[in-house]
């Protein structure tokens, strides 16, 4: 079996509908709490992937909470070695700040689910699958391209949804993982910044159910693409 390694901030916001598709690809899934957990050992760097995923803190807030830079220095390790890592919200946001961009906040929240702006480079990409696909957006941080980097994705409100770095590192802002069937753990985990944000949680429950099994089938798609091509070099 390969090993997958996730660094998981908050309970909920786990691999969601990944789990099937890595458990498809022979990885053995495990979870590490980055807050809790103890990050100093070669496993995060020996793992044939890391997968650093979202949570309600962000890349500014390493002096607040310290275990953000020790999370930091695994991220800039698997980049040194050029190791498989796919970074989700603020994991994107850690990997692109690690490769030197700038991570900042946006004007307003963006939270809900909207379709993406996929660049010709993204068309081609393993995003193709997504399309007019509506996908889960719960960020009020974002990112620069980092130097180097292959912007695939914005929307009207984020510019920068998405990069790679070669293929072996993704950078997704948005949630492709998110279950619309187990959305509502987000909802009453978030509700205090849905309510300082002015979102009705009803919204987010119905477009859930409206969009959940399309995004869900795409994601899978999405995913089982991009392990095909850590897999095999010549694989597209």
């Amino acid at each position: 079996m390969k090993t997958a390694i996730a660094l998981r901030h908050i309970h909920f916001e786990d691999v969601g509908t990944f789990d099937a598709v890595l458990a498809e690809h022979g990885y053995a899934l495990r979870y590490l709490d980055p807050a809790l957990d103890d990050l100093s050992g070669d496993a995060l760097q020996r793992a044939d992937l890391l997968i650093v995923l979202g949570g309600p803190v962000g890349v500014g807030d390493q002096k607040i909470y310290p275990f953000l830079e020790r999370e930091m220095a695994v991220i800039a390790g698997r980049l040194a070695a050029g190791r498989p890592l796919l970074g989700i919200c603020l994991g994107a946001q850690l990997i692109a700040s690690a490769l030197g961009a700038r991570v900042y906040a946006m004007p307003a929240k963006e939270i809900g689910f909207s379709a993406l702006d996929l660049t010709p480079a993204g068309q081609e990409s393993v995003l193709s699958s997504l399309g007019e696909t509506p996908v889960l957006h719960w960020h009020g941080d974002q990112f620069d391209i980092p130097e180097g980097a292959t912007r695939l994705a914005g929307t009207a409100a984020c510019a920068n949804q998405a990069f790679a770095v070669g293929r072996n590192v993704l950078g997704l802002q948005f949630h492709l993982e998110a279950e619309g069937d187990k959305l509502e753990r987000w909802l009453v985990g978030h509700a205090s910044e849905l309510a300082q944000a002015g979102i009705d949680p009803r919204v987010l429950r119905q477009d859930a159910a409206s969009w959940g099994e399309r995004l869900s089938s795409a994601a899978r798609t999405a995913l089982a693409a991009w392990l095909r091509q850590l897999d095999d070099p010549a694989a597209v």
